[in-house]
């Protein structure tokens, strides 16, 4: 695997939409420079958004169960894979713009190795992270009677580019997924590592564990933007 250099840009809260508008707009500026013969940095976004429901192109909205004003969350259709699925303070979201080409990945290998960086992360934390054949994401106690998903996956690729990504329940309300079949599922259920391990996990502390595991998976080896 080839080594290549992405940079790392964390945000504090920040609402959907907005950050949504930089993905995109990071996003079409890598495609247009690929078809340019052109090449530009690998960039991760990490976050936190305000309530928010969000729903990929194929989901069904009757997997939202209230009116999201209600409980004073929005809702926002999406173009990613995936149905629908919740955001919210307390959850580690990731949005790599990576030409996978970089890394030498297709697209499934590129999902499976960003799982296998949070699983890497709930490693450290003493947990036994675990992927499920049938559905996406990680999972805890995946092979139980009643497995928990504690990060969704959903990505757009084109042209070899992703936009959208992962989220990762750190110390997240989980509440909110009351609301909702997360992402379409209803026989299991959700966590998070506050509910795992019982006590809250700083989440900068979450961050920086992260973006080493990333580096570790990807072949990275800068950085700077």
């Amino acid at each position: 695997m080839s080594k290549r250099k992405f940079g790392e840009l964390i945000l504090k809260e920040t609402d959907y939409l907005s950050a949504l508008e930089t993905q995109e707009a990071l996003f079409n500026h890598k495609v247009n420079l690929k078809k340019e013969e052109k090449d530009g940095p690998n960039i991760l976004l990490l976050l936190e958004h305000p309530h928010v429901y969000t729903l990929g192109k194929s989901g069904d909205t009757g997997n939202l169960k209230v009116k999201p004003e209600a409980i004073g969350a929005t809702y926002v259709a999406t173009n990613r894979g995936g149905d629908i699925t919740y955001h919210g303070p307390g959850q580690m979201v990731g949005y790599p713009i990576f030409d996978i080409s970089h890394f030498e990945l297709g697209v499934r290998q590129y999902v499976e190795l960003l799982e296998e960086v949070v699983i890497d992360c709930l490693t450290h934390y003493g947990l036994k992270g675990e992927r499920i054949s049938d559905a996406s994401g990680v999972w805890i106690d995946a092979h139980s009677s009643f497995p928990r998903k504690i990060c969704a996956v959903g990505i757009k690729v084109s042209m070899g580019i992703t936009m959208h990504g992962f989220a990762f329940n750190i110390n997240t309300d989980l509440s909110y997924f009351d609301h909702i079949i997360p992402c379409g599922i209803s026989d299991k259920g959700v966590t998070s590592l506050e509910k795992e391990l019982g006590r809250k996990i700083p989440m900068l502390e979450v961050q920086n564990l992260f973006i080493d595991k990333m580096k570790t998976h990807f072949g990275v080896i800068d950085l700077s933007l």
